[in-house]
């Protein structure tokens, strides 16, 4: 089978040092685990007490993996980090003791559910900055705030937005600074203080860095760099986070030397993805592999073999075909056969599907 392999020390030395880091530069921050889609078994390896005391909340964007980080920890705080649906409101109140929020109709539906709860529960109002995905628009931002505050069990912790997470807007000064004052005509004119300004995620964190993020953006929610030790905006390791912390193993099942060009007349009815065909090659032969998993478990794009020398052929629901050349070393010597791995390097989306396939096992180290 399959498997991949979590470096669980790294990503907790990732975490402890992004603590450290923001709480420097006077941060809160959130540790967001969506990737990892409520596995419980991963939380509990990676959630201890150390790692956990300087995080503000521990969030995602479903409902069962929030009540996963509950069960796992239930004094954990925790955040819900997308609009939820109104239905749900009476769990999102049981699960979440934070939510980020867009529609006044949900967030009625929430003080409702926070009454029968009888408890508070905690939004931070999201602002649409252009990005085009969740959040307020920027004429209704004081009207809605003036009924946000009149319901009884809800308490306005913040305002924030989402920059980068759809068309790739980039999260500018002048963008977060629009937050800045928006947070201040709201005190302004409700006298209210809002104790979040979440203006910050892993594509955000260059900006501090450079000396332009705004110094009121006091809130980051923060996923792809505390797992991975990457900023979006470039794709870059930030600072010293390892970036070395998951890895993708398969088996060799099939080793043979077969014809590049497949033979036969090609249909639209095939269900993989292919590499494009030269027919120059239609001679000619190489050494292709057979691996044990497929589309089912991630898709090719998301992986890269971190042996160089191998390139993909194809891909089908459960298997996929790689082009190992000559299948020899420098010296001559067979390099691959039947029963060994090949090792891949996964990216975010390559991790959030692994883990969720029953097919892969997980390995923690």
């Amino acid at each position: 089978m399959a498997e991949l392999i979590i470096q669980t020390e790294k990503i907790k030395d990732n975490i402890k040092t992004l603590s450290s880091y923001f709480n420097k530069h006077g941060i809160h921050w959130s540790l967001i685990t969506k990737v990892f889609s409520g596995d419980q078994e991963f939380l509990k390896n990676l959630l201890t007490d150390d790692v956990i005391e300087k995080i503000d909340a521990v969030g995602d964007s479903r409902l069962t993996s929030l009540k996963n980080l509950k069960a796992v920890n239930p004094k954990m705080r925790t955040i819900y980090i997308k609009p939820p649906a109104k239905i749900y409101a009476d769990d999102l109140v049981k699960y979440a003791d934070i939510s980020l929020n867009s529609s006044f109709s949900t967030i009625i539906a929430l003080n409702e559910a926070a009454k029968k709860a009888k408890k508070t529960h905690d939004i931070i109002i999201m602002v649409e900055l252009g990005e085009l995905r969740e959040g307020v628009k920027r004429s209704d931002i004081m009207n809605f705030y003036e009924k946000v505050f009149n319901l009884s069990n809800i308490d306005v912790i913040g305002i924030g937005s989402n920059l980068g997470c759809m068309y790739g807007v980039e999260p500018s000064y002048d963008k977060l600074l629009q937050l800045v004052l928006y947070k201040e005509l709201i005190s302004a004119k409700f006298n209210k203080e809002l104790k979040y300004i979440s203006g910050g995620t892993s594509i955000t964190l260059p900006l501090i860095e450079m000396g332009t993020l705004p110094k009121e953006i006091n809130h980051f929610r923060i996923g792809e760099a505390a797992f991975f030790g990457l900023s979006p905006l470039e794709n870059k390791q930030f600072k010293e986070l390892h970036t070395d912390t998951f890895e993708f193993s398969a088996n060799i099942i099939e080793l043979e030397e077969k014809k590049i060009v497949p033979e036969g007349i090609i249909s639209d009815a095939n269900i993989g993805h292919t590499a494009k065909i030269d027919e120059d090659d239609i001679k000619e032969t190489t050494v292709k592999a057979i691996l044990d998993f497929g589309l089912l478990d991630v898709a090719m794009e998301d992986i890269e073999a971190q042996d160089s020398s191998l390139s993909f052929v194809g891909i089908t629901s459960d298997m996929l075909v790689m082009d190992l050349g000559e299948n020899r070393t420098k010296q001559g010597k067979k390099k691959y056969n039947i029963g060994d791995q090949v090792m891949f390097t996964p990216n975010y989306m390559a991790v959030a599907r692994l883990l969720n396939s029953k097919f892969i096992a997980k390995r923690f180290e």
